[in-house]
Formats: structure tokens, C-alpha cells, sequence
């Protein structure tokens, strides 16, 4: 889930010049297009020139992809119950007693450090009620609470609350009322639909029957059930448009515009929705977007083109450069840390979806070695040396995890292994300085070496470090970028 930096969909629209140019591919653009209903009243030559379908279009799809992003993830989890990777519907917590392997799919760079649980929150008719048990202080967990613009809005757990048993409730944007004092906090999102993942460390595979019982003892209940009072009168249904990553290259505005009446539009986002209306994208839209022109259309294929590009640099400039590694480029947050970058905001929902703030973790990743060659496991072999007492500075854990270089999912491998992590320290050998050394490539290293071995793909290499809870004293990760300890850089041994 990524992730953390985890969990993101291939949902924008892979779309060539060639393939807009093409006189069959832009009728079908177009075409597909123009059933999502979005447009005009007035004619071309009405509106004088001033109405910029690419401009709209790009802003549009740079505004958007984070939130059709949420939808489509939304959609496989909680919606659609044939897709595979569907976990329970809304407002009920799925469990998942185990960790992700390559045989998960639905999302890229997912984390396999912790079994995840997932509760997708349908806050329209009444605010609900997240109650959590004790948890073990030397255990990690957390629940992070994500809404459908991507904005972290809060977190229980470990580092904010405590490994303490509580309620808390979780409010949607449109709800007056008075929070009971047997609720230890409250949270609002600032969308009706929204989404707690729940993080739940696992110190080794003979660990999971105490995860199981961690896992059991979280609850959600309405407030109304909470306060044993008579519930309000349900939503209405909700008829939720079929999602698939084929469907969405053509459709973008579409689920977009689908997706913005559950978020009411925010102080800083005024100026992108009345644009987004010029094009039938919204609550406040006004015009027919099959009365466009051939040329407008185009315009608006090309502008999504332009946007993909922008966010795809955005993704490989975000954060800094150290030792080969971009440090602080994958980091969530909430409305007030994107302050309406919405480019920002694009760029780490593709670099993967319900990312963490960096103070509950941060993930450095890297695609080349310490000299800047891309990492590919079926031309070189390659190790990581942390340097004695400067292993990565947490409170919880660390883990170094690699991805598929073309997929970014885990790999299949002999040995089962997608990870290296600091519960496994134990049974890591340390060199003879103290030093510790992970080795990275598609063959085993040898006996002597193999438990310290991290298996590679026969090809391109994506590697993420996760740092759970970050120390905040020196030496630290925080802030990204910018603090004492570095990563060490990938180095290439043959």
C-alpha cells in the first residue's frame, strides 16, 4: 500500500503524441470523452477566445489525478467485489493476517513490513466511531487516517496517541454536533468518503498469531451505536462508475467529475473548480462538453498529455539527492503542508498513494547506484554497507524493500524474500568492523552470504528504504533532505 509510498494505481492516461495526432485515435478520445457529459452552452465563437481547453485540461489533470487516483484504489478495495483485491465494503475493517508478496498486484510499491488492515468510511449519514485495544509499547502500529483528496487529516497509534486502548471518531466535512467525552479525539475529513489504513508491526513470521489478536481487537461502529441512540436516516445509495486502468485513460474527467461531489470544494481550490466547470467537471459545471469543438477537444487531449508529463518530472525531481538516493520526495500530509500545490500533491500520489507523513515514516528510493548507473540486477551484482552505529535512525523500525524496476511490485523469488528489516538484525551477519552489508542481486550470493541476501529481479531495479517513526534527535532522517544521517549509496561490485 505505500503504499505506502505504497499503494498507487497506473490510472492516468498513457497517451503518445502519435497516438493524439493519429486522426483514429483522437476521435476515440474525444468521442469516449464526450459521454461523461462534461460541457458548454455557448458556441465557440461565443466565448471569444477566452476559454483555454488545454490550459483547463492540463491544470485539470494535474488537480485531479490524486483524487481519481483515490477512486480507483477505492473502487478494487471496497466496491467492486470481482476485482480480486477487493477487501470489505464500506464502514467494515478488513484484516489482512499476513504480509504483501508478489502475488499482490492491485497496488504499486506496497509495504511488506506490516500486515495491514483497511476501512473505508462512508461519513455521509453519520460520523463513526475507531476504537483500538492495547497494544504492547514495543510494538509498533498505526492507523492513518486519508481522505479522497489525498490529505492526511490525522493519526492514531504509537507515535501520536499511544499504545494506550481508545475511541476516537472520525467526522466528514458537513457535520455539526457535540463530541462526547468518552471519545478521546476527534477528526474530520474534508471528503464524505475517506479511508483508515492500519498498520500493525510484525517482528517475524512466528509473530502472527499476536498480530492476529492486535488485529481482533480493532472495532468501528457508528456514533449513533457508540451512544446507543437511533440512527439517522441512511444516505442514499451511492451508483459508483466501473473503474479499470483501460477505461480511465479516456475517461479521466470523468470519474473526476463523478468524484468531486463528495468533496466540497476548499478556500484554495475556487480557482481550479470554476476552470474545471468550463469543461463539465463538478457540482457547479454549466456547460455541454459535446458541443465543443473538434479543435477544443483536442486541445483538452493534448493539455492531459502535458499535465502526465509535468508530474512524471515532478515524481523524478521530488526531494533530494543523496548518495543516490531522493530522501523527502515520497512524503504525505495534510491540506496545510500541500498549501494547493497541486503539482506536489499529483506527484506523490503517483509515486504511490496514502503516503505517511515524514514523521511517521520516510522512504528514501532509489533506481541507480552511488555513481549514478541504473540498478539492474541481470548485468551487475551490488551490496549496501551501513557503517558501524549508523544503521537508520528510528523509533520503530527500518526496512529496505526492493520492487521490479518495470512494475514496481515485489518480485518472485527463490527464497521468499522481499525485505530486509531491523527485526531481522539478529540473524544478520555483521563484517568483522562492525559494518553491515545487505547484498543486492538476482543470484544467491552464496551460503555464507545468503542471509544477508536481497533478492533482485533480472532486470531493473526500484529500491525503497522505510524509516517507521523517524528519531527526531540527532542524528536523524527529519527534516527529508536535510537531516544528519544519509543513506548510504548502492554500490556496484561486478
Amino acid at each position: 500500500m505505500q503504499n505506502e509510498r505504497g499503494i498507487r494505481q497506473e490510472i492516468y492516461p498513457v497517451l503518445t503524441k502519435r497516438d493524439l495526432l493519429r486522426s483514429a485515435a483522437l476521435p476515440a478520445i474525444t468521442a469516449t470523452i464526450s459521454k461523461s457529459g462534461l460541457v458548454l452552452a455557448q458556441t465557440s465563437t461565443e466565448r471569444s477566445g477566452a476559454f483555454k481547453a488545454k490550459d483547463i485540461a492540463e491544470a485539470g489533470f494535474i488537480y485531479g489525478l490524486p483524487i481519481v487516483t483515490y477512486y480507483g484504489a477505492m473502487y478494487e478495495f471496497a466496491i467492486d467485489r470481482s476485482s480480486g483485491q477487493f477487501k470489505a465494503p464500506f464502514n467494515q475493517i478488513h484484516n489482512e493476517a499476513n504480509v504483501f508478496t508478489y502475488k499482490d498486484t492491485a497496488v504499486v510499491r506496497p509495504n511488506s513490513d506490516t500486515p495491514y488492515s483497511m476501512l473505508f468510511m462512508d461519513l455521509r449519514t453519520e460520523p463513526l466511531v475507531i476504537s483500538v485495544p492495547a497494544v504492547d509499547r514495543n510494538r509498533y502500529y498505526s492507523v492513518q487516517l486519508c481522505d479522497g483528496n489525498t490529505y492526511n487529516y490525522g493519526y492514531i497509534g504509537s507515535r501520536t496517541t499511544g499504545n494506550e486502548p481508545g475511541d476516537y471518531v472520525v467526522v466528514g466535512p458537513d457535520w455539526q454536533g457535540t463530541i462526547s467525552p468518552q471519545i478521546k479525539k476527534a477528526f474530520r475529513s474534508s471528503t464524505r468518503l475517506s479511508v483508515a489504513v492500519y498498520r500493525t508491526q510484525l517482528f517475524n513470521l512466528g509473530d502472527i498469531e499476536n498480530v492476529k489478536k492486535i488485529q481482533a481487537g480493532y472495532k468501528v461502529q457508528t456514533l449513533s451505536q457508540f451512544l446507543k441512540q437511533l440512527s439517522p436516516l441512511a444516505a442514499p445509495t451511492i451508483d459508483f462508475p466501473k473503474f479499470d486502468k483501460e477505461l480511465v485513460k479516456t475517461h479521466f474527467f470523468e470519474y473526476l467529475d463523478f468524484a468531486l461531489q463528495f468533496a466540497p470544494a476548499q478556500a484554495n481550490e475556487i480557482e481550479i473548480r470554476t476552470g474545471l466547470a468550463l469543461i463539465g467537471v463538478g457540482p457547479n459545471k454549466t456547460f455541454n462538453f459535446k458541443t465543443l469543438s473538434g479543435e477544443d477537444k483536442a486541445e483538452i487531449a493534448l493539455g492531459m498529455k502535458e499535465g502526465e508529463r509535468k508530474i512524471d518530472e515532478a515524481v523524478v525531481n521530488n526531494g533530494k539527492e543523496i548518495n543516490g538516493w531522493r530522501v523527502g520526495g515520497l512524503a504525505g500530509g495534510n491540506g496545510a503542508f500541500y498549501k494547493g500545490d497541486w503539482l506536489k500533491r499529483a506527484a506523490i500520489a503517483k509515486a504511490g498513494i496514502y503516503a505517511n507523513d515524514p514523521e511517521e515514516a520516510t522512504y528514501p528510493f532509489t533506481r541507480v547506484d552511488s555513481d549514478g548507473e541504473l540498478l539492474d540486477g541481470s548485468k551487475h551484482n551490488y551490496v549496501l554497507t551501513f557503517q558501524k552505529d549508523a544503521l537508520p535512525p528510528t523509533n520503530a523500525f527500518w526496512s529496505v524493500t526492493m520492487y521490479d524496476g518495470k512494475t514496481q511490485l515485489l518480485i518472485k523469488n527463490a527464497i521468499n524474500r522481499y525485505l530486509i528489516n531491523s527485526p531481522m538484525l539478529p540473524e544478520l551477519k555483521k563484517n568483522e568492523d562492525g559494518s553491515l552489508t545487505l547484498y543486492i542481486q538476482n543470484k544467491s550470493p552464496g551460503a555464507d552470504k545468503e542471509g544477508n541476501w536481497l533478492p533482485a529481479p533480472n532486470g531493473p531495479i526500484y529500491l525503497v528504504m522505510r524509516l517507521y517513526w523517524p528519531s527526531p534527535g540527532p542524528p536523524s532522517i527529519l527534516p527529508p533532505g536535510k537531516g544528519l544521517w544519509k543513506p548510504p549509496g548502492v554500490q556496484r561490485i561486478s
